[in-house]
């Protein structure tokens, strides 16, 4: 069963930039029309892609901080999806989406995580 991480400003560093997985943080909001719509579907992908990639939560409106965390990343809207690798954002989604829809982008995203491990590489391996 896949699981998703509670973030907020505390765990931040470790939970998303610090990972060593494919990161997608879900910003969302309790009373969020497009986020209760989405949030069964963001379930189902938590399952589906679990141990491919590494999900997280952040309620944009349960904190200052974490508001003041989401706006940092230029979330202007929920539901939100961002994904990162190594810490870097690859990329984001904003508004609901059915499913096949979701499921699309999560693999256009994997196909591009799969670059940016390639870029990240550790240089040292190749210094003459």
């Amino acid at each position: 069963m896949g699981s998703v991480v509670e973030a907020n400003p505390s765990n931040w560093n470790q939970e998303i930039l610090k990972s060593s997985m494919l990161t997608t943080v879900y910003f969302w909001r309790e009373r969020c029309p497009w986020c209760l719509r989405l949030n069964p579907i963001f379930n189902e992908i938590v399952e589906e892609y679990d141990g491919k990639v590494k999900f997280v939560k952040l309620n944009v409106l349960e904190s200052s901080e974490n508001q003041e965390s989401a706006t940092s990343q230029g979330v202007m809207g929920t539901p939100t999806l961002m994904f990162f690798c190594q810490g870097r954002p690859l990329g984001q989604t904003v508004s609901f989406m059915p499913i096949e829809e979701l499921e699309k982008v999560l693999e256009n995203v994997l196909g591009r995580y799969k670059y940016c491990l390639m870029q990240s590489s550790d240089l040292r391996n190749y210094v003459v």
